[in-house]
């Protein structure tokens, strides 16, 4: 599989109609008993719930965002697919937030409307979205695990960052794997200036340390002990990119 060779200097491949995915994804939440919270009003942004289904109190709690970046399409419909296909295990509680910058796709860039990237904020919290988020956050319990789902447009293949402080069971490999069966790889030895291997890169990094926050060092300052940000190749077709990040979260739903 080629590269298309429509990212020159920023992402320039498909885009989508974000509200259109989001009424979707509503849809697909509601038919299958997900419980949705409104936590901005404008711009309009939502969190979906689902407990657990089991009779024990022993369940996992996973996390799930994307969109917090308007060029990266693949990781909301990846998100509507999962939601609509519903084969999530019945020891899993979930929260899942589709789209983090709904102002952001429309116009196809990685900012929201205003220009801030909201994968930056989540330190000094300049912007409503974030600071909305982290409100609604603290509302929540810890989670096990937290999936960010993002979109690379310089990236070669798939590649995924692990943070993982507390040396918990990695799911890295398994992720790897599955992706592998859909999607180009990137094997590079560097990726992104850290040091990477077989796809994965473990930064070694102190939240205290870094000026600004992306998303997922806020959770594992706050919220989680164990992340991942799954990177797809945005310059390969879309349905590629969507199975990619689709199959990396069905790894962590079938081993955990």
């Amino acid at each position: 599989m080629q590269r298309l060779g429509k990212n020159i200097g920023k992402y320039g491949g498909e885009v989508i109609d974000i509200q259109t995915v989001l009424t979707q994804v509503k849809a697909a939440a509601d038919r299958h008993g997900w419980t949705r919270e409104d936590f901005l009003d404008a711009p309009k942004m939502f969190a979906l719930r689902r407990k657990a289904n089991t009779a024990t109190s022993t369940h996992f709690r996973l996390y799930i965002s994307t969109g917090i970046h308007g060029d990266e399409p693949a990781g909301p419909l990846a998100v509507l697919q999962l939601l609509q296909e519903h084969r999530w295990p019945a020891h899993v509680s979930l929260w899942l937030c589709p789209c983090l910058n709904p102002t952001g796709f429309p116009r196809n860039t990685r900012e929201n409307a205003k220009g801030l990237d909201l994968n930056r904020d989540y330190r000094h919290l300049q912007s409503e979205e974030v600071q909305a988020h982290i409100r609604w956050l603290g509302q929540q319990p810890a989670f096990d695990l937290a999936l960010c789902l993002h979109e690379d447009w310089e990236a070669n293949g798939f590649y995924l960052y692990e943070v993982n402080p507390s040396g918990l069971k990695s799911f890295a490999s398994k992720m790897i794997a599955r992706a592998a069966e859909v999607c180009p790889v990137d094997l590079s030895s560097e990726i992104e200036g850290w040091p990477a291997e077989k796809g994965v890169i473990r930064p070694a990094i102190k939240p205290e340390d870094r000026p600004q926050w992306p998303e997922a060092l806020y959770l594992i300052k706050h919220k989680s002990k164990l992340g991942y940000t799954l990177e797809a190749p945005s310059d390969f077709p879309l349905a590629t990119r969507v199975a990619a990040l689709k199959a990396g979260v069905q790894a962590v739903l079938e081993a955990i």
